[in-house]
């Protein structure tokens, strides 16, 4: 599975350890940036991290900012993409399971390291149901 992860200087940090996370789980990522705490746009992150998706380049995407919500909120503006704001591993979870979602986001200023790589490893190792009433459910606000 290939992977895509973004962060604006919110999330830096943590992405950071989600990095080495998934490289000792073995996963192929695509870091688009940013690349330092200094500030910067959020929506520029996303857009990277949604358009690798979009064009078969990278299965799924992690984005990262300080709340999980403006990143959310970008990424959800492209057609195509179902970006989950997770801050629980319920959430993350159902959201595969249910909403078939190719985005993770997240906030490092609400959760921790140790959440963050649960709800992480939680998200990935997640299929989508394939069940007909969530593929009805998406496709009613899909493609």
């Amino acid at each position: 599975m290939k992977l895509a992860i973004g962060c604006d200087h919110g999330g830096f940090e943590l992405k950071k350890e989600v990095l080495e996370h998934l490289a000792a789980r073995g996963f192929e990522v695509t870091d688009v940036g940013c690349d330092s705490p200094a500030s910067c746009d959020y929506p520029e992150y996303s857009k990277k991290v949604t358009d690798l998706i979009l064009s078969g380049e990278a299965d799924l995407g992690i984005l990262i900012c300080g709340t999980g919500i403006g990143m959310s909120m970008a990424a959800n503006k492209e057609r195509g993409i179902r970006a989950a704001l997770c801050h629980d591993v319920f959430s993350a979870k159902a959201t595969r399971e249910h909403n078939n979602a190719n985005v993770l986001c997240m906030g490092a200023r609400v959760v921790g390291p140790g959440l963050a790589l649960m709800i992480i490893d939680t998200f990935l190792d997640t299929p989508f149901s394939n069940e007909e009433r969530h593929i009805r459910r998406i496709s009613l606000y899909s493609d």
